[in-house]
């Protein structure tokens, strides 16, 4: 058995069993375990500085996640965009790909929450055969998301038949994973699954930091072996109330995740999943985060602001204002709040003729 293995089959999976370590009172959790599984690991479990930090919210239960009357269980409709069983087919070329129904850590915000790590998620052989044969079917897609569940969970040799047949496809150009196995659990990270990974360019992997304190020599490491195999990495930070929604924080996170060699991709407005309700902010503050960067920071550092629609509509990107006026000039807004105007050529050139054929008609 392997490091990881090992480190997997210790995860706590009862909020009793942090009674010892923590002294919470774990009987107002247990029923919400019995909904929502989870799972810690001995590694993450280890970043916890003390009782609802940042980690201990991602990680750890909550009696909120039972009071939630607002969200809904698949509020971006993947159930009813799923032509088959596990996989989504959204946007018209490209296709999300469910291939592992568990999770080195069940996070409280995940969402998939309705079914990640229970009953109501099965994942086959025959399941995943059925969604290669339907991506073999429709040549237009031509990019295929792997996601679960976490697909590094895989066995390497599960995960190395899938990305072999993929590659097959003629039709699929590009293949990526989101796993947040390089947060949770970086020892997952082997040689020798780098190696099988490598073989199947371009591939991309969208990672899940939402913290700075997740950023670990153990965790840089991990990242710093897919990284020098030639696999381009990004972050997809969820933007979570108690845990990021604090400017500097978001800087220090993205700044950090640079430093390991992680593009910093989107930040996501928190979806409106069922159970996790209490982590979401307004998109205000999610705005001014935004603009706390743009600026602040190197470029490299400030992602994509969007929502994921409810009701299937896909990501929508959000922008601070900084575009105050269009014409032949345009007047903009920069990050301390000055405004500055630059001529539009095109416009400035209608404008002239404009003015010529008037003067041609007097």
């Amino acid at each position: 058995m392997e490091i990881w293995q090992k480190i997997l089959q210790a995860s706590l999976t009862r909020p009793a069993d942090l009674v010892r370590r923590f002294g919470v009172d774990s009987r107002p959790l247990e029923e919400v375990a019995e909904r929502y599984p989870m799972r810690v690991n001995p590694y993450y479990l280890g970043l916890i500085r003390e009782v609802n930090d940042p980690i201990w919210r991602q990680a750890v239960p909550s009696v909120e996640e039972l009071q939630d009357s607002v969200c809904p269980a698949d509020p971006l409709e993947e159930e009813n965009q799923s032509p088959i069983p596990n996989l989504v087919h959204r946007y018209p070329d490209r296709v999300l790909f469910l291939v592992c129904s568990e999770c080195a850590m069940y996070c409280r915000f995940c969402t998939r929450k309705r079914k990640v790590g229970g009953e109501q998620m099965t994942i086959t052989r025959q399941s995943i055969e059925a969604g290669l044969d339907y991506i073999r079917r429709h040549p237009q897609i031509r990019d295929v998301i792997l996601s679960g569940g976490d697909p590094l969970l895989l066995a390497d040799e599960k995960l190395d038949w899938i990305l072999r047949e993929l590659r097959a496809i003629p039709t699929v150009e590009i293949i990526r994973i989101g796993s947040r196995i390089p947060v949770v659990l970086p020892q997952r990270i082997t040689p020798a699954l780098v190696k099988v990974l490598r073989r199947y360019h371009p591939l991309y992997i969208n990672t899940h930091f939402n913290h700075p304190d997740e950023i670990t020599e153990t965790s840089a490491r991990a990242c710093g072996r897919l990284v020098d195999a030639g696999i381009p990495l990004g972050n997809q930070t969820v933007l979570l109330r108690g845990v990021n929604d604090d400017p500097q924080v978001m800087k220090r996170l993205m700044q950090k995740l640079l430093a390991i060699r992680v593009r910093p991709y989107y930040i996501y407005q928190a979806d409106m999943v069922q159970g996790t309700d209490h982590f979401r902010t307004s998109v205000e503050e999610g705005v001014e985060i935004l603009r706390a960067l743009r600026g602040h920071t190197s470029g490299m550092a400030v992602p994509a602001y969007v929502i994921d629609a409810p009701g299937g509509g896909g990501k929508i990107p959000l922008l601070p204002d900084y575009l105050q006026s269009l014409g032949t000039e345009v007047v903009l807004k920069n990050y301390l709040g000055d405004t500055y105007t630059y001529l539009n050529p095109e416009r400035r050139q209608e404008d002239e003729e404009r003015r010529r054929a008037a003067n041609g008609h007097r």
